[in-house]
């Protein structure tokens, strides 16, 4: 069936608005659930649990590579927070998302904290430790009990200079105190050096990290995944026996890169003025989304297993003195 283009991005916009709960959102809602009191009648209330002898916060970082889906998995798993769904007194819910910017010092991202609080103008001539009294005391003032930085890896630069120190007694100071709050901190590996440089800050968090896709353990997973969003989409499926295990693959065995993928290959189907979904579909989305020659297309070469695809965090991470740099291989794909 032909289908116009506005007809088609109405479909394709629909199946971007599903989502579909796995175990990572099970993991953070239980880890969260851990950090906040519970009330009499048992519920879960917004006030932090205090550790070290009710003198702290704790907090949650997640780890997971681009295309993974902790974003969504972690606003849904705030979203669904009951207690910090509203606060009476603001109407506004009592968690805060900061999307921290590269480059990030202290001075910005305080500055952008307090715009995600309503603070639209901060004076030029404001030092550092007062822009972070300023955010303390918003924090308190709007009864904000869960900050959340997302792209976190971006607030440290190296895993040891004076302002990746700063960055972690930020930290500290916002989890104590008579208003501490949680921190939940989002982003890619270079998280996971940065909970070996400070023990105490290390000991704060929490540590989620995703487990990648594995051949067999989640095919009847992923090809249900398919077969569904193409039903829903109006198409039939035709895949051969390797394509989820290609799709694995060039998903970089990242939950969220492989729905990309899926998504995107339905729209080219659907372009197409196809009946069924079929390996060409992906071919054509993931040649797309990677920017790669046919000869190195994991939907199109024979020998796809031998395909080294580039990570853009772990290379990134290596050239910021994170990790190791590995020797390069000979046959890459564009990441």
């Amino acid at each position: 069936m032909k289908y116009s283009r506005y007809e088609i991005s109405q479909i394709i916009e629909a199946l971007n608005d599903l989502h579909v709960t796995t175990e990572n959102d099970k993991e953070f809602e239980e880890h969260l659930s851990h950090l906040f009191k519970v009330g009499e009648d048992d519920e879960l209330t917004h006030e932090p649990m205090r550790f070290t002898r009710g003198n702290e916060a704790h907090g949650i970082i997640y780890i997971d590579g681009s295309g993974g889906g902790k974003s969504t998995t972690i606003h849904r798993g705030l979203t669904r927070f009951k207690a910090l769904a509203e606060n009476p007194e603001t109407t506004l819910p009592r968690w805060v998302p900061v999307i921290v910017k590269n480059p990030a010092t202290l001075r910005s991202l305080g500055c952008d904290i307090l715009n995600q609080l309503g603070v639209d103008k901060v004076s030029d001539r404001a030092k550092v430790y007062e822009i972070w009294d300023m955010v303390r005391h918003r924090l308190m003032v709007m009864g904000i009990s869960l900050l959340w930085l997302d792209e976190a890896h971006d607030m440290f630069k190296k895993p040891t200079s004076t302002e990746t120190e700063n960055m972690l007694l930020m930290l500290k100071t916002l989890m104590q105190g008579d208003h501490a709050v949680v921190v939940v901190l989002s982003g890619t590996e270079r998280l996971s050096a940065i909970t070996g440089v400070e023990s105490q800050v290390n000991r704060r968090f929490s540590k989620i990290r995703p487990k990648p896709l594995k051949f067999g353990a989640d095919d009847d997973r992923v090809s249900g995944l398919i077969n569904s969003y193409a039903e829903r989409a109006g198409l039939k499926t035709d895949l051969r026996g390797d394509a989820i295990m290609r799709l694995m693959h060039g998903s970089r065995y990242r939950f969220g890169r492989c729905m990309e993928t899926i998504i995107r290959a339905i729209r080219c189907a659907l372009e197409d003025g196809a009946d069924a979904l079929k390996i060409e579909h992906f071919e054509i989305a993931w040649g797309q989304l990677e920017g790669c020659e046919v000869a190195l297309n994991v939907f199109a070469m024979n020998d796809w297993p031998s395909l080294v695809l580039e990570d853009e965090e772990a290379q990134e991470a290596a050239n910021s003195g994170y990790a190791p740099k590995k020797a390069a291989k000979s046959r890459k794909g564009r990441g």
